[in-house]
């Protein structure tokens, strides 16, 4: 249908609320029973039927002290409306279908850190608020989660780094410092001076692989002096970087939330560089023009109220 044969007809056909009406008042012979039935006054349902009869150019009731019957035009009407109102409520209900199998599951994609150290929490908390849905969780680096949210394979993404990838939409959640850390008596942990930036460059670290925001940020951070040199190791999860840097493979970079029980246990140690520690963005994403709806909306919703930050004074 043409967008003017449209206009048109939004112009020439009653809105449902006044077809509803009718058929009321055909089922219940009365125009104040209808009324009531469809909760509005008596003088607002009939100034609808009479604005209705404008609209038509047509007369479809015919009232008298007994009541209200239809006209013989008004038959006709009445037998159409029916079936818009049908339709209509064949609309409704197949839309509500749709929402309810949009709202029964939600497949999310996340970042290592967000995905072993926020997500659980976020989810339980959902959980409570909606116990019916089930809840698919894919965890990988932020190259790997823009991709997936972009292809369909998402309903929500959460990834940290610099910026919100191309083709998506995002909204910062919140911050994590990037903590140097090493294992006990490595020669850094000795140290009385912050650690020069262009020597952390320098150095082989334990690293996560390209594309993911820690190595992002960390390259960014380190770019006036060259940027990182060859990794010693590069591994592909945040554990992994982690359990290598506290069996004294070498020093490792990783986010404050993923570190903060191996520094209370003293299984890791934090080297001060010069200069503050490089702050990443944790971002929620979507498909760009596309908000987010249903379980994915009140996800967001719960990381917004739980929003995480670096420790004052770190």
């Amino acid at each position: 249908m043409s967008r003017t044969r449209a206009g048109e007809l939004a112009h020439r056909v009653p809105d449902l609320g006044a077809l509803e009406l009718l058929l009321a008042v055909a089922r219940l012979g009365s125009l104040g029973r209808a009324a009531r039935e469809t909760g509005v006054s008596q003088p607002a349902a009939s100034g609808r039927i009479r604005a209705m009869e404008r609209q038509l150019g047509v007369t479809v009731l015919e009232r008298s002290p007994r009541g209200s019957r239809l006209t013989p035009a008004g038959a006709l009407v009445t037998d159409w409306a029916r079936r818009i109102v049908e339709s209509a409520e064949s609309f409704d209900a197949g839309v509500a279908a749709l929402r309810d199998q949009r709202d029964s599951r939600l497949s999310v994609a996340a970042s290592m850190t967000i995905a072993e150290y926020l997500l659980p929490g976020w989810l339980i908390a959902l959980r409570t608020q909606l116990p019916g849905t089930a809840v698919s969780l894919r965890a990988g680096n932020s190259a790997a989660v823009a991709r997936a949210v972009l292809d369909g394979e998402a309903d929500l993404g959460f990834v940290e780094g610099l910026g919100v990838p191309a083709g998506l939409d995002g909204t910062v959640i919140g911050h994590d410092r990037l903590l140097v850390v090493a294992a006990p008596g490595h020669p850094w942990t000795r140290r009385r001076t912050p650690l020069p930036r262009a020597e952390l460059a320098a150095a082989g670290l334990v690293l996560r692989e390209p594309g993911s925001g820690t190595r992002q940020v960390l390259d960014a951070a380190l770019a006036e002096h060259g940027g990182l040199a060859p990794p010693l190791l590069e591994l592909a999860s945040t554990t992994a970087v982690k359990a290598a840097a506290v069996s004294g493979a070498g020093p490792a970079v990783l986010g404050e939330l993923a570190v903060g029980e191996e520094l209370s246990a003293h299984r890791l140690v934090e080297v001060r560089i010069e200069g503050p520690a490089p702050v990443r963005a944790l971002r929620a994403v979507w498909p760009r023009g596309a908000r987010p709806a249903g379980p994915a909306r009140q996800l967001l919703s719960l990381t917004r109220s739980q929003r995480v930050e670096p420790a004052a004074g770190g």
